[in-house]
C-alpha cells in the first residue's frame, strides 16, 4: 500500500474495498468534493462512483481541489489502521488471537450502498463488526448475499406500500471471491433429500474483519436454489428453512473450506442455529466420538444471543418440512427422527411441537443473552419451561445490553465538538465514563449551534425526497410550497421504526384534536417526521403505516407532518443527527432494546420512550423524558390508552415548556443541560465498543478457554 507510484484511482479502490470508509467522514468528503452530483446518483456508493470515472478525470479533478493530500492521507491512515499492534484485542484477546470469534447473523447492516439488511437486527450486526474492528478482536463475520436485498419503499396515493426490488450489480460492490487451498472459487455444498444445495463464498472486508457472505446464485444450483439467496425475509417456510441451512451448516463449511478453528461461535439470534448442527457432525467425524460428547464440546464454545421477545419472531418449522431437508443430515449424526426433533423443542416428547431454531441454540449454546436488562428478565421468563428443575432466575439467560458504532452515527459536527473538547484521543477512549464528564464544559451556545445546523441539514435533506414523494403522488400543492415544510425553530420530533403492531407507531395519532392543536400551536408548535417499512407479508403492519402515512398527506399540516419513504441506512442517519426528540413507543416489555434512540443521544438529541428495553435502565430524569411509569396493564387496549394520555401529557408538561423556555439569545439552556447530560451519561454506556467489550470479557474468553480444556478429555 505504500507505493508511490500508485494512482489516486488505484488508491482510491483500495479505501472503497474496505468499509473503513463507512465510518471516516474524512474519506467520504474526499468523493462528495470530487463529484456530488454523481456520488449522489450512485447512491453513495464508492465502487459505482468509481466505474464510472477514469483515472485521468480523478487526476485532473484532485488537481483542480488540491485533494492529492487528503487522499494520500486517507490511504496511509487505512494502512496504519490495518496494521495497528496495540488495540485492546491484541492486548486482552487470549487465545482468541490464534481461534478467532466467528460471528454468524441472517444479516449485516454497514452502509445504505450494501442493502443486505432489514432494520435493527442487521445494524446490530453491522456495528457489532465494526467495533470488534476497531478494538482489535479476531472476529470473521458468516452471513448470506441478498441480490435484491431488502426492498426499496414506495407508497402509492392512499398511502398503501409497494415493494420494489432491484438486482443488485456485484462488480458495483467491494467484493471479492473467496477461494480455496487450490486457488479455486470457494464452493460449499449441503446434501438434502430434494438435491443438493451449493453456494459460493464473497469476502467483504469491514475494517480489519473480514464478512464472509454465501450466494447461491451458481450454476450448480437449480433455478429455485438460485434464487434463495434473492430477497432478505421472503418466501414460505420451506425457503426460509434452506436459507437457514445455507447460512448455518454452509456458514460452518467455510471455515472447513479455509482450515480455520474458530475459539467461539457466536450466533445473532437463531437463523444460524443449523451451525451447531455442524460442528457437531465435524467433531463426530474427525474425532470418533458419540453425538453427546460432541454435543457437550460444541455448546462450550457457543454463544446465543436472542432478540426477540415476540413468541411470533421465532422460526418455527413442521416435522416433516424439518425431514425433508435435513433427514441426510439426521444420518449422519445418528438421531433417529424424534431426537433430532428434541432438539428444536421445548417437549421433546411432543411430536405435535415444531422445531425451533432458538430453542436449538438454547440447548446447543453455553453461554445464551438476552439484549437488555428487561429483555433478559423476559427471555428468562419465556424460556424457563427448557429447564424445568430451575426456577425463572436461574434460568441460564443473561443479557448484555446493545450498543452502537459511535463513528457510525455520530455527525462529522458532532465529532469536531468532541475532539476539540474531550480531546483528539476521545473516540479510543469512549468506554471511559471520565472521558465523557468533559462534555459539561462545552458552550451551551456552542452545542446548541452545533445541533441546529444538524437540523436544518435534516430538512434540507426530507425537503429533497419529500420533493420527489410529491412529484410522483401528484401533491402539487406540497411541491409548490416545498421551502415551507417543516421549520428549523420548531420542536421537531423524529419516529421511525419498523411498522409492526407491537411497536404502536400509531400511538401519537390515537387523540388527533389534540395533537392538531399541538402542531399548530402559534407559540410552541411540534412538528414530526415519520419513517419506517413493514413487513411485505404483515397487512396489519401495512394498514398502521397506511393510517400514518394518511395523516401526514392531510393539506391542513402538510408543512408540519411529514413521511419519508424508503427508511434505509441513509435516512436513519439523517434523522438520527438532526431531531430534538425521538419518539419510541412499543408496548412494553416487547422492544427487546431498540438501539435508534442510542444513537439519537450521541448526536444531542432527547429521547422520549416508553420505559422499554434499553430506555428502561437509561433514563434518569434529567436526560430525557418517560411515557409512563413501566406499567403493564394486562389488557393491551387498556395500556394503549394509557400510554397515549401520558404521551400527551408529558409533551404538554414536560417536553415542550422545556424546548421553548429560551434566554434573550434564544438557547434553551435548561434544554441543553439535559442535552449535556444525555451525552455524559449514556454516550460511554451505549457504544458497541463497550457491548463488545463485555462480550469478549464475559462470554467470548470464557468460551475459548472453555473450549481448549475441554478438547483434551
Amino acid at each position: 500500500m505504500a507505493n508511490s507510484n500508485v494512482t489516486l484511482h488505484t488508491r482510491l479502490r483500495v479505501l472503497a474495498m474496505n468499509l473503513w470508509w463507512t465510518w471516516h467522514p474524512e474519506v467520504i468528503s474526499i468523493f462528495t468534493d470530487l463529484d456530488p452530483y454523481l456520488w449522489r446518483r450512485v447512491d453513495h456508493n464508492p465502487i459505482a462512483f468509481l466505474n464510472q470515472t477514469t483515472p485521468d478525470e480523478i487526476e485532473n479533478r484532485a488537481s483542480e481541489l488540491v485533494l492529492h493530500s487528503r487522499i494520500n492521507y486517507a490511504f496511509r491512515r487505512l494502512d496504519e489502521y490495518i496494521k495497528k499492534r496495540k488495540a485492546w484485542g491484541a492486548v486482552h484477546g487470549g487465545n482468541l488471537n490464534s481461534r478467532p470469534v466467528v460471528y454468524f447473523s441472517a444479516e449485516f447492516g454497514l452502509h445504505e450502498s450494501l442493502p443486505i439488511y432489514s432494520g435493527g437486527l442487521g445494524i446490530l450486526a453491522g456495528d457489532h463488526l465494526k467495533s470488534a474492528s476497531d478494538m482489535g478482536i479476531p472476529m470473521i463475520g458468516i452471513g448470506l448475499l441478498y441480490q435484491q436485498g431488502y426492498f426499496s419503499q414506495l407508497l402509492n396515493q392512499e398511502g398503501w406500500q409497494q415493494e420494489n426490488y432491484v438486482n443488485l450489480d456485484i462488480k458495483n460492490l467491494p467484493l471479492q471471491a473467496v477461494r480455496d487451498a487450490n486457488g479455486q472459487p470457494l464452493v460449499v455444498m449441503i446434501d438434502t433429500r430434494t438435491g443438493p444445495l451449493s453456494a459460493r463464498v464473497w469476502k467483504l472486508q469491514v475494517g480489519r474483519v473480514p464478512l464472509m457472505l454465501l450466494d447461491s446464485n451458481v450454476e450448480e444450483n437449480c433455478k429455485e436454489d438460485c434464487e434463495l439467496t434473492s430477497r432478505l425475509y421472503g418466501g414460505d417456510d420451506r425457503l426460509r428453512i434452506r436459507q437457514e441451512i445455507l447460512l448455518g451448516i454452509g456458514g460452518a463449511r467455510i471455515l472447513q473450506g479455509l482450515n480455520i478453528f474458530p475459539g467461539v461461535v457466536h450466533l445473532n439470534e437463531g437463523h444460524s442455529a443449523f451451525a451447531i448442527l455442524e460442528g457437531i457432525r465435524r467433531y463426530m467425524e474427525y474425532d470418533g466420538i458419540p453425538f453427546h460428547r460432541a454435543h457437550r464440546r460444541v455448546s462450550q464454545y457457543v454463544v446465543f444471543t436472542t432478540h426477540t421477545p415476540v413468541a411470533a419472531g421465532h422460526d418455527r418449522f413442521p416435522p416433516d418440512l424439518v425431514e425433508e431437508q435435513l433427514g441426510l443430515f439426521r444420518e449422519k449424526l445418528g438421531l433417529s427422527h424424534d431426537d433430532f426433533m428434541a432438539l428444536g423443542r421445548v417437549n421433546p416428547s411432543d411430536k405435535s411441537e415444531p422445531f425451533c431454531m432458538t430453542v436449538l441454540a438454547l440447548k446447543g449454546s453455553r453461554r445464551s443473552n438476552g439484549v437488555s436488562a428487561l429483555h433478559g428478565h423476559v427471555s428468562r421468563l419465556m424460556w424457563q419451561p427448557l429447564w424445568p428443575s430451575k426456577s425463572e432466575s436461574e434460568s441460564p439467560i443473561g443479557h448484555i445490553t446493545n450498543g452502537v458504532h459511535v463513528l457510525s452515527w455520530l455527525a462529522p459536527q458532532m465529532y469536531q465538538l468532541f475532539e476539540t473538547r474531550l480531546g483528539p484521543d476521545w473516540s479510543t477512549r469512549m468506554v471511559h465514563p471520565d472521558i465523557w464528564e468533559m462534555v459539561d464544559e462545552i458552550d451551551d451556545g456552542e452545542l446548541w449551534e452545533t445541533h441546529q445546523s444538524l437540523k436544518m441539514r435534516l430538512i434540507r435533506f426530507c425537503r429533497r425526497r419529500l420533493h420527489t414523494q410529491s412529484v410522483r403522488l401528484g401533491h402539487d400543492e406540497t411541491v409548490n410550497l416545498i421551502d415551507q415544510i417543516l421549520d428549523p425553530d420548531v420542536l421537531t420530533i423524529g419516529c421511525a421504526r419498523r411498522f409492526a403492531a407491537y411497536k404502536r407507531g400509531d400511538l401519537i395519532l390515537s387523540q388527533t384534536e389534540r395533537l392538531v392543536q399541538l402542531i399548530q400551536d402559534a407559540s410552541r408548535p411540534i412538528q414530526i417526521i415519520f419513517a419506517g417499512k413493514a413487513h411485505p407479508r404483515d397487512d396489519d403492519g401495512k394498514r398502521l403505516l397506511q393510517r400514518v402515512a394518511q395523516f401526514s398527506y392531510n393539506t391542513a399540516y402538510r408543512n408540519r407532518v411529514v413521511f419519508v419513504e424508503n427508511y434505509d441506512y441513509n435516512v436513519a442517519r439523517h434523522l438520527v443527527q438532526g431531531v430534538d426528540v425521538w419518539l419510541n413507543t412499543p408496548q412494553r416489555p416487547l422492544e427487546a432494546c431498540g438501539t435508534s434512540g442510542q444513537k439519537v443521544l450521541l448526536n444531542g438529541g432527547l429521547n422520549l420512550s416508553v420505559l422499554d428495553g434499553w430506555w428502561n435502565e437509561a433514563y434518569e430524569g434529567n436526560n430525557g423524558f418517560a411515557i409512563g411509569h413501566g406499567g403493564m396493564h394486562n389488557d393491551s387496549s387498556i395500556q394503549y390508552k394509557r400510554d397515549a394520555e401520558y404521551l400527551y401529557e408529558t409533551l404538554e408538561k414536560e417536553v415542550i415548556p422545556l424546548y421553548y423556555d429560551r434566554d434573550v439569545g434564544g438557547i434553551p439552556h435548561q434544554w441543553v443541560s439535559f442535552m449535556k447530560n444525555t451525552i455524559k451519561t449514556l454516550g460511554w454506556r451505549f457504544s458497541a465498543d463497550r457491548m463488545v467489550k463485555d462480550y469478549a470479557e464475559r462470554f467470548y474468553l470464557k468460551a475459548a478457554t472453555a473450549l481448549s480444556a475441554e478438547t483434551m478429555y
